[in-house]
């Protein structure tokens, strides 16, 4: 089967999984509605109850769509971390960003006693710990600027980026040191992510956001594909090696900085699904891969969420173990193969 036709095949079979999947996350949950009654939102009608209308529509249809945004967005901020610094275990947190919004968060719950009574208070209400998410992703990144623009080597700002996140990682360490308990436990939720109790003004806001850095991540399909082969060679292209590595991170810093502000760290995904991309579609070209990306990355995270509620439980597992127990496995086998070219 020629190449294209197999890539065609594969995204409208994948296309049909999402749909698919997506459906079978709004249709589960500890209260059971009939299908029938799960599909009607999407119909523009009225469920026959208020209560199922209001917990499809106010909470299980925007958890489903956030669980799309997040694994677009995380997906395709790895793989353009993997392509700027050349190395297959580069995720979306390798520049420091997810360790900056937790240092935000950090200071704003465990360090309030520091802050004043005023300020404490409404970074812990409403939209505060989004806003402190978004201070420390965008303090890191500033830095991480500051930093490409003064070196020119790929690798020493990758260096840098995981130099930044052990610091402030130790910083928050150090709060959670002194910090009381109920304080500890706040963050420690948070920490865990969490992908529902967002209301639709957020979700809009988020894929509002995502959608920005995305077509700056598509603008940069060009670059990408030059620099699988080196910097030197992306040069004698015409690439310029500067804007593009600019543009770059800021896509990276959009996507993971606003994702992690309204659904906590999400680890693994960003680093897995660029690998599994890539086997599904044994592509290497980034027109195909990029968007082989985000259907991916979109499926595993409507999975992991399906993952995450115990059948006829209350309980909600933490979307970040779920992630994190998938994830983990998924890397140690892909190292297993490298010897045969699977990891690349």
């Amino acid at each position: 089967m020629p190449y294209q036709r197999r890539s065609n095949m594969l995204f409208l079979i994948m296309s049909l999984c999402l749909l698919l999947l997506f459906v079978a996350n709004v249709s589960l949950g500890s209260v059971h509605i009939p299908l029938g009654e799960v599909l009607k939102p999407f119909y523009g009608q009225l469920a026959s109850r208020p209560s199922w209308d209001y917990i499809i529509t106010e909470y299980r249809l925007p958890k489903a769509i956030v669980a799309v945004i997040a694994g677009m967005a995380l997906s395709v901020s790895g793989l353009l971390m993997q392509t700027l610094f050349r190395n297959p275990l580069a995720g979306p947190d390798v520049l420091g960003l997810s360790s900056g919004a937790s240092l935000g968060v950090a200071l704003v719950i465990l360090g309030s006693g520091l802050l004043p009574l005023t300020i404490s208070s409404y970074f812990l209400s409403g939209y505060g710990l989004v806003l402190a998410s978004v201070a420390g992703t965008f303090g890191v990144l500033l830095l991480v600027l500051a930093v490409s623009q003064r070196l020119r080597d790929t690798m020493a700002i990758l260096i840098t980026g995981i130099m930044f996140g052990s610091f402030t990682g130790a910083i928050v360490g150090v709060l959670s040191y002194f910090s009381q308990a109920e304080k500890l436990q706040k963050y420690t939720f948070w920490s865990l992510g969490s992908l529902g109790n967002l209301p639709w003004n957020s979700v809009l806001l988020l894929a509002v956001l995502t959608i920005v850095g995305i077509g700056m991540g598509i603008a940069c399909i060009k670059p990408l594909d030059a620099l699988m082969l080196g910097e030197r060679y992306a040069v004698s292209m015409g690439i310029n090696i500067n804007r593009s590595r600019l543009l770059i991170i800021l896509a990276t810093s959009l996507l993971t900085g606003c994702v992690t502000a309204f659904t906590g760290p999400i680890s693994f995904v960003g680093l897995i699904v660029p690998h599994i991309a890539r086997l599904i579609f044994r592509a290497g070209n980034h027109r195909v891969l990029f968007f082989a990306t985000m259907l991916t990355g979109a499926l595993l995270m409507l999975l992991c969420d399906i993952f995450t509620q115990l059948p006829g439980t209350d309980l909600v597992l933490p979307i970040n173990g779920i992630t994190s127990i998938i994830g983990a496995p998924v890397v140690v086998g892909l190292l297993l193969q490298n010897r045969k070219g699977a990891f690349r």
